[in-house]
């Protein structure tokens, strides 16, 4: 057990860190070309196409940080409804529910990365774009993977119910 919490930490502060080491570069990046087209007239022709894919990150690697810390946006209209007995399943389910759908969109994005292997499309300069893809089919398996885990510790954590 003190071994997976160690590594939970251990891809926390990875996440942390690559998000922060992304969006201080992306500030890097931006603040140049704006000082290069405003100073000088020219600027770095793959900036812009690195940055958009700089967001895609950010945005992913947020989301997998946000279902780690249970930050997520719910909807959670049915656990202000149900009484509480009720509510103690709920949430496992709608863990299983969001653990299929990133399932499902992992998959397709593992599709869609391979097309674009296949066709080898480059996103900008000599970047191969299922190389800045890539963050979608693993930012989706691993928040699919993080809210089945919740739905698993959720329900092995339920207080146990006397059967007589």
């Amino acid at each position: 057990m003190q071994l997976i919490t160690t590594l939970g930490r251990l891809v926390a502060y990875l996440e942390k860190g690559l998000l922060a080491l992304m969006l201080g570069a992306m500030i890097l990046i931006a603040t140049t070309q704006i000082v290069m087209r405003n100073v000088w007239g020219t600027g770095i022709d793959w900036s812009d196409p690195l940055l958009r894919v700089m967001v895609l990150w950010i945005g992913l690697l947020g989301a997998i940080a946000a279902t780690r810390d249970g930050n997520h946006i719910k909807i959670d209209l049915l656990s202000k409804l149900l009484p509480t007995t009720a509510r103690r399943f709920l949430t496992p389910l709608t863990n299983l529910i969001s653990a299929t759908i990133c399932a499902i969109i992992c998959y397709h994005a593992i599709r869609f990365v391979a097309m674009e292997y296949h066709d080898g499309t480059t996103a900008f300069a000599t970047v191969p774009a299922w190389v800045c893809e890539l963050i979608i089919p693993i930012g989706f398996g691993l928040m699919a993977l993080r809210f089945l885990t919740d739905a698993f510790s959720t329900l092995l954590t339920m207080p146990q119910q006397n059967v007589k």
